[in-house]
């Protein structure tokens, strides 16, 4: 159950309007729900943390995706999928077909009609164009969850003035998250330009030493700029997150 619906229940049910037996059947499932014998789904997140659970397709079958995804839709707010194959993609769809699929970012998602992005703004910021699936897993977790996304794409620091060309927009930002791979020097950069929360995503771009984004994971965590903060390898989502829970914290 999403906040905003718990909230008008309350309201009903203290209007009178809803007696407490019928508040009471409406409520009988929380805090989670069965899907089969494969998932429980977390009925109480949005009541907790803003935003309801988000179904990670990777690792599941497509028929497990498509019934979780099912009743994640049913609750009429937001639905978001992370990391869907074009397979699972599909069945997810077919399940919930108000629903569209980013495939570069391996994302499928639902906007409930009036969806708003307001708060931020936040900006997206790209190293190269290889990292573009982790930045678009990024922007459309954060739009989803409400907050507005600036895409600044393709501004590493093998041609530093790129970067430099788009401070005016950094300063006007309220979160920036970099998305780098190879060594991961990026975020340093942007951190020493900004006095903004910068949070750091390494992609596993990169040739022989970069290691799958270990070496870029390294460099960020060993960043020379004071207060970024680094998430794991390819974690566009994970980096969403958190900007939108430092905003909630400011809002």
């Amino acid at each position: 159950m999403r906040r905003d619906d718990l909230l008008e229940l309350l309201r009903r049910v203290a209007s009178g309007e809803v007696g407490a037996e019928a508040a009471l059947a409406r409520l009988k499932d929380l805090p989670f729900e069965a899907v089969g014998d494969f998932a429980l789904l977390d009925t109480h997140r949005d009541l907790r943390c803003g935003f309801a659970e988000v179904l990670l397709a990777e690792g599941k079958t497509p028929e497990q995706c498509a019934a979780i995804a099912a009743r994640l839709a049913a609750s009429g707010g937001p639905f978001l999928a992370t990391r869907a194959d074009p397979a699972r993609a599909e069945a997810i769809l077919a399940a919930v077909p108000e629903a569209e699929h980013h495939p570069l970012a391996r994302i499928v998602r639902r906007l409930p009609a009036g969806h708003t992005t307001e708060r931020g703004p936040v900006a997206v910021v790209t190293a190269g164009t290889a990292d573009l699936p982790v930045a678009e897993e990024a922007a459309l977790t954060a739009e989803t969850m409400g907050l507005k996304v600036e895409r600044i794409h393709d501004v590493g620091v093998a041609g530093l003035h790129r970067l430099l060309a788009h401070r005016e927009r950094f300063e006007q930002a309220a979160v920036i998250i970099v998305v780098a791979g190879m060594e991961g020097a990026l975020p340093s950069v942007v951190g020493g330009l900004v006095r903004r929360p910068v949070i750091a995503v390494p992609t596993s771009v990169g040739y022989g030493v970069g290691a799958g984004g270990v070496a870029a994971l390294l460099g960020m965590l060993s960043s020379c700029a004071s207060g970024v903060t680094v998430v794991n390898i390819d974690n566009g989502f994970g980096a969403a997150y958190a900007a939108v829970r430092i905003l909630e914290e400011h809002a």
